[in-house]
């Protein structure tokens, strides 16, 4: 067995190792070059002494074959000698194995799920991208994309296509380490899920919590189209209060005025409410005179009278003509002879905000012209109230001068168009500017020279500055009679003001006296 000796003598030559590195960066295939023995790891001279080896053993073996040919003194089983050189190259090779172990390359870690990704808008939960920071161990240099330094060896962060130390990786909200395995990202910024959903998530503006998702994952809310209030859709079947006057829902806890025949006053409007017929008298006459001014005086004494939703709807059975606006109508202008009930006195506000001591009394309409009384809801703020008015008065002023019987949709709209002119020269004078009050008037109804301005400017003498609020509540009254859906009051509405813009109200109410339409 001389060559066996051959054989490990050659196994002593060095092996060429190549020094391991990894690779890593969160997205991408994790890349191991583990260290390798080479192929020549075996060198020529070693494959040179192996064959030497076989050859020297194939010469015994026929030594041996001929010295029992010669002397007949043993028997060598060829067969047997065989299997022995086997065992021994399996022995060899073992021997190898245990000299030289092949070294495994260290695990990485499994790669993780790919980042998740939820586009927030305001129908979807807006969580921002979703993405999981993956810790790796630092083999070589790389640079920290939040302080700009080096990382050394040890644990850094690979994500948002960079490297980070782990405390240089912070939310751009509470300014602490994000150490959670998922994060939120908003325009290129990381946040703490927590911290994210606290920034853009909405929050519902009569509870004050987080808007629920709905079965689908998404969130879903109601919004005011004026006030822009955002808020749970359980507070629509909830019972939570909602004012009367501006739709608004308070938030949650917030005091309202409860009115007897069930509505809800807040505050803000409550402040410049009109609560019984005495006290809308001044705003009856300032109305009389914007007609006044309009070259459209009211000759006949009118009754007007402040009355509660039950005699109102009473008063509208009666009532054989006239469209009304529902599903609730706020003033009638009435042609019949009846008996309604007028609130006499401005009620109390008693404990827990509710209308009390009530007083009423009867008052028998009499028919001395075409029309025997304008009636209003009471309990709503100022600015409606007039503009209820100011459109109940249109509606006499057609029945007194004669206009014959209208269509809804030119009816309506030309009501709705005076009670828009109104608002809006009351919005201007109450800013103070009441030079442009006029101008406003004048060119909006194309009447005589001069005869809006001066009502304009005696109505902005008689007002100071309106509160902020009150300017936003008109507003919205004006946006109301713009965005009506319906065909005769919001239609109408439409047709009407684009003929008094384009031909005056003047002639615009001429042509409809001729034709009982508006003009194209």
């Amino acid at each position: 067995m001389g060559w066996l000796s051959k054989i490990f003598g050659g196994s002593s030559n060095s092996h060429r190792v190549s020094e391991g590195q990894h690779h890593g960066r969160y997205g991408e295939d994790s890349i191991w070059d583990g260290p390798t023995t080479s192929g020549d790891a075996w060198s020529d001279y070693g494959n040179e002494d192996i064959d030497r080896a076989i050859a020297l053993s194939l010469a015994e073996e026929e030594e041996r074959r001929q010295e029992k040919d010669q002397k007949g003194k043993k028997v060598i089983d060829h067969d047997s000698l065989l299997e022995q050189d086997e065992l021994l190259a399996k022995a060899l090779q073992e021997s190898l194995n245990m000299e030289s172990p092949a070294q495994t390359p260290p695990q990485t870690p499994p790669r993780p799920p790919p980042p998740q990704y939820d586009r927030g808008n305001i129908s979807q939960p807006d969580r921002g991208n979703m993405s999981q920071p993956y810790p790796f161990f630092s083999y070589g240099y790389r640079t920290c994309s939040g302080c700009g330094g080096e990382i050394g060896h040890g644990r850094y962060l690979s994500c948002m296509g960079g490297f980070w130390h782990p405390e240089c990786f912070r939310c751009q909200a509470c300014n602490e380490p994000i150490s959670d395995y998922e994060f939120s990202m908003s325009r290129n910024r990381p946040f703490h899920k927590t911290c994210y959903k606290e920034q853009h998530h909405p929050r519902c503006d009569v509870c004050q919590n987080f808007i629920p998702t709905n079965a689908a994952g998404l969130i879903e809310y109601r919004a005011h189209p004026f006030w822009m209030q955002k808020y749970c859709p359980s507070h629509e079947y909830d019972r939570t209060p909602r004012c009367c006057s501006c739709e608004r829902m308070e938030p949650k806890d917030t005091e309202y005025l409860g009115l007897d025949d069930g509505r809800k006053l807040c505050l803000e409007c409550l402040d410049s409410a009109i609560m019984d017929t005495n006290e809308c008298q001044p705003l009856y006459i300032e109305i009389r005179e914007f007609y006044e001014g309009l070259n459209m005086k009211v000759e006949q004494q009118v009754p007007l009278l402040l009355v509660e939703r039950q005699a109102l709807n009473e008063a509208m059975e009666g009532e054989k003509q006239g469209h009304h606006h529902m599903p609730e109508t706020r003033g009638l202008c009435l042609s019949e002879e009846q008996t309604v009930r007028t609130i006499l006195k401005r009620p109390k506000i008693g404990g827990g905000h509710r209308i009390m001591d009530m007083i009423t009394e009867p008052y028998r309409l009499v028919r001395r012209c075409e029309v025997t009384a304008i009636l209003i809801l009471y309990g709503l703020p100022r600015l409606l109230t007039g503009s209820i008015l100011a459109h109940e008065m249109m509606h006499a002023w057609l029945r007194l001068n004669g206009y014959p019987n209208l269509k809804p949709e030119v009816e309506e709209g030309i009501c709705q168009v005076l009670a828009h002119m109104w608002l809006e020269s009351e919005i201007i004078a109450g800013s103070g500017n009441s030079s442009n009050s006029g101008a406003s008037s004048s060119s909006s109804s194309n009447s005589e020279p001069g005869s809006s301005s001066s009502s304009s400017n005696s109505n902005s003498s008689k007002k100071g500055k309106r509160s902020q609020f009150e300017r936003k509540l008109g507003d919205f009254f004006k946006h109301q009679i713009e965005s009506d859906g319906s065909p005769a009051y919001g239609d109408g509405f439409r047709i009407g003001n684009q003929a008094v813009s384009k031909y005056g109200l003047k002639r615009t109410l001429d042509h409809i006296r001729l034709t009982g339409t508006f003009p194209c």
